[in-house]
């Protein structure tokens, strides 16, 4: 009886755990939106900064981490804004103007990788197109994960703003994959 009253009392731990999630708050989501904001613009000065010959893997591999704690980053985000909630308007502006501010970086970004696409077929590893590919798809997952979970939440009065906020996010993904695809 020792043990079945054990494992009662575990199980009530955990079913009041997983009954009642944590809450985030509108800050945590603000934090969240910096944090992306500086990944996205670690990787756009990454691959910016990429020459078009004389590219180092070294470099290029910097390129691919940065990816990955972007797709990482807004993973996390989006658990925090569905967690959130729907937001008041307040809120919700000062979201979508945080948002709108590094959005741009991220066109710029996707416009590079393609430009780049030459100098890091040059490198003398191959697979790195594939590896790019990979993570412009997982990115362009992250992303649409992240603007649908910013949509849902946004109050009415800001859900166009965030709709067209969301198109302009991922309108680069499609050419920047279709160029690296196999």
């Amino acid at each position: 009886m020792k043990f079945s009253t054990g494992l009662v009392t575990v199980l009530s731990f955990a079913t009041v755990a997983f009954s009642n999630p944590i809450k985030r708050d509108v800050n945590q989501v603000k934090a969240d939106i910096a944090n992306i904001a500086a990944k996205v613009t670690a990787l756009d000065n990454a691959i910016t900064a990429f020459p078009l010959t004389g590219g180092t893997l070294l470099a290029a591999l910097g390129i691919h981490n940065s990816a990955v704690a972007l797709d990482d980053t807004l993973k996390a985000a989006t658990t925090n804004v569905i967690s959130t909630g729907v937001v008041g308007d307040a809120d919700g502006l000062d979201i979508i103007n945080a948002v709108s501010a590094f959005s741009p970086n991220i066109d710029h970004a996707l416009s590079e990788i393609v430009v780049k696409k030459p100098a890091f077929v040059a490198l003398p590893i191959g697979g790195l197109p594939a590896l790019i590919y990979q993570d412009l798809n997982k990115l362009q997952a992250s992303t649409d994960g992240y603007a649908t979970a910013l949509v849902n939440n946004a109050p009415s009065s800001l859900t166009a703003d965030a709709v067209a906020l969301k198109a302009a996010a991922l309108a680069g993904f499609p050419a920047a994959i279709a160029a690296y695809a196999p």
